[in-house]
Parts: structure tokens; sequence; C-alpha cells
């Protein structure tokens, strides 16, 4: 009876996984929030930091709201910025995550700061239920986009939209995130046309940043 379970999960699983990455694949546009959405959106640091306030700066505060950071822990010049931006404003607010893996970070510990930065992101997406994720790359948002994929999958909240922005900075090819996540997204979006011929799902609408 346990394995008849568990096959019947699996199988669940697996038709339910290949139901959304065929819809993502052949959708050409993704209806978005005619009214307010709970934005979930992701920093990383330095440029790609920088890249993505350029764009939240661009966001109705009134329609993405509330909203919510990632930020990977120990970044205080990532929540600098941001507070630069937020200041005086109520409806936001800031989650610190593990990093996946640190610079020259051996890849077998990083096997378990990977777990660690997972098991952080399940209470996030829980509590946040975002109707809308924005990335742009950075290794932190890779766990993150994967566990609200999966809570897609269990309809946990299957109304995310998940959208990734490269960077301004991949001109002839994707990011070791944008490859992960190419296929996991609602939206994957690029500044440069070359890039823009990959694949048919990815959106090309010149320089975002």
């Amino acid at each position: 009876m346990f394995i008849l379970f568990i096959s019947a999960v699996v199988g669940f699983a697996i038709g339910r996984v290949i139901s959304l990455l065929l819809s993502q694949l052949f959708q050409q546009r993704v209806q978005l929030f005619q009214d307010s959405a709970r934005t979930l959106i992701v920093l990383g640091s330095g440029g790609h930091t920088t890249e993505m306030l350029e764009i939240v700066n661009k966001l109705n505060f009134n329609k993405y709201t509330p909203r919510y950071y990632v930020v990977a822990e120990n970044d205080q010049n990532s929540v600098d910025k941001l507070l630069a931006i937020e200041e005086n404003k109520k409806d936001y607010k800031i989650y610190m995550i593990t990093r996946s893996r640190k610079v020259h970070q051996s890849y077998a510990s990083s096997i378990i700061t990977t777990s660690l930065s997972f098991l952080n992101c399940i209470p996030i997406l829980m509590h946040a239920r975002p109707n809308l994720i924005l990335c742009n790359g950075p290794g932190t948002c890779v766990p993150l986009c994967i566990v609200a994929f999966l809570f897609k999958v269990f309809y946990i909240n299957n109304k995310c939209k998940i959208a990734f922005i490269e960077s301004f900075c991949r001109v002839k090819s994707l990011s070791l995130s944008g490859k992960i996540l190419l296929y996991l997204t609602d939206i994957f979006v690029v500044q440069w046309p070359d890039v823009s011929k990959i694949s048919r799902k990815i959106l090309y609408f010149g320089r975002l940043t």
C-alpha cells in the first residue's frame, strides 16, 4: 500500500513537472497583474544588486506591493543600497539567506551551504506567498526559484510567476544561473539580441538596466 502511494505521488509530480515545463516553453507572453502583486525581489551583490535596484526603481510601488527582498548573508552593501530606495516606505521586508557558495569555497563544503540555502527558502516563500519573483542571475536566486517551482508543482503556491532578467553583461551566452533556471521560469528576459536566439522562450526588449 505504501509503495502504491509513493508511486502515485511520484507519478503525479512527474506529470505536473512535464505539464509546467511544456506550458512555460510554448507560451509566448505571460499575462501579469492588473491589481497589486506581492513581489519577492532577489538581490545578489555588486553589479547584480546595482542592476536589480535600477529595475526596482522603475516599478510602480503602488502596484508591486508588498515587496519582499532576499539578500545573501553579510551583504550589508546591498542592504544599504536597498534602504536608500525604500526609505520612508512601510510595505517591504528584508530576508537574509545563506549563500549557496561563497567566493573560493570548496565544492565539497558548498553542498552544506547550498542545502542550508534551500532550507532557508521554504519559510521565506511560505510567509511571503509572492505573486511574482523577480531575479537577475545571482547564485542566491537559484535555490529560491527551484523551491518556488516545486511549490507550483505541488499547488502550494501555483499562482506565483517567476521572472528572470539576465544581466546586461551577458552579451553572447547565458549565465550559469540562467542556464539552470531557463525552463523553470515563467518569463525569461535578456538584454542583448544574440542571447535571445538561444531559445524560443527567451524575450528581448532591449536594454533594461
